[in-house]
């Protein structure tokens, strides 16, 4: 029979964050990993409860963050306030379907199942689920891997802003809009950043025990 895998818990042993290394606990104080120097802990302390406050506040802050105006208009023709989705509709009635479809995915989309999927991740790990442990860690280094991008979702704004900022004899202003979608990709961020990964195995680990 396959013996079953053990983990850096089971055995003792640190496993950093930040690096991977596996470190052995220093007798006295606080333990550090030699390679990267990262604080070393078994798991994060309180790693659900901050996580889901940040996943929290993100979900309330993106209701404001797509009904608000982010930036304002002021031209010859007029003032004209608008908000991620009409400056969508605006690029695609214009013929910028690629445009539009950017600004869509990266502003609409992505936020979107960037929350989804860290529910998903602090719903299971909070009921110790070990339910498809390995499709969920994929789904973490996701949302991690697209968290260091998070900020082109701000950016897509801004370039949106500046291309109303090139029509002849045109201002424009940001609105609190922005400032709540800024916001948002922030704590959406802050929220993966503070959830332990490593809470994903523990109730896989206990099961294969548990049957061996």
């Amino acid at each position: 029979m396959r013996p079953s895998p053990r983990t850096a818990h089971a055995l003792g042993l640190y496993a950093c964050h930040t690096c991977g290394l596996l470190s052995r606990p220093a007798r006295e104080g606080a333990s550090s990993c030699g390679r990267c120097g990262s604080s070393l802990r078994f798991r994060k302390t309180n790693s659900i409860e901050r996580a889901a406050a940040y996943l929290i506040a993100a979900y309330i802050l993106y209701i404001p963050a797509n009904v608000l105006p982010i930036m304002e208009t002021h031209s010859v023709f007029g003032r004209e306030e608008n908000t991620i989705v009409s400056g969508v509709a605006y690029l695609w009635h214009a013929g910028s379907w690629g445009l539009a479809l950017i600004v869509f995915i990266a502003s609409v989309v992505v936020p979107v199942l960037k929350l989804l999927a860290m529910t998903l991740l602090l719903i299971t790990a909070h009921y110790q689920s070990a339910w498809r442990p390995l499709e969920r860690a994929k789904l973490y280094r996701l949302v991690e891997l697209v968290g260091r991008w998070s900020m082109l979702d701000v950016y897509v704004v801004a370039i949106l802003a500046a291309l109303v900022q090139f029509r002849p004899l045109a201002t424009v202003t940001p609105r609190s809009g922005a400032l709540y979608f800024g916001a948002v990709v922030i704590l959406s961020m802050l929220s993966a950043m503070a959830f332990d990964p490593r809470l994903i195995w523990d109730p896989a680990h206990k099961e294969s025990h548990t049957h061996a």
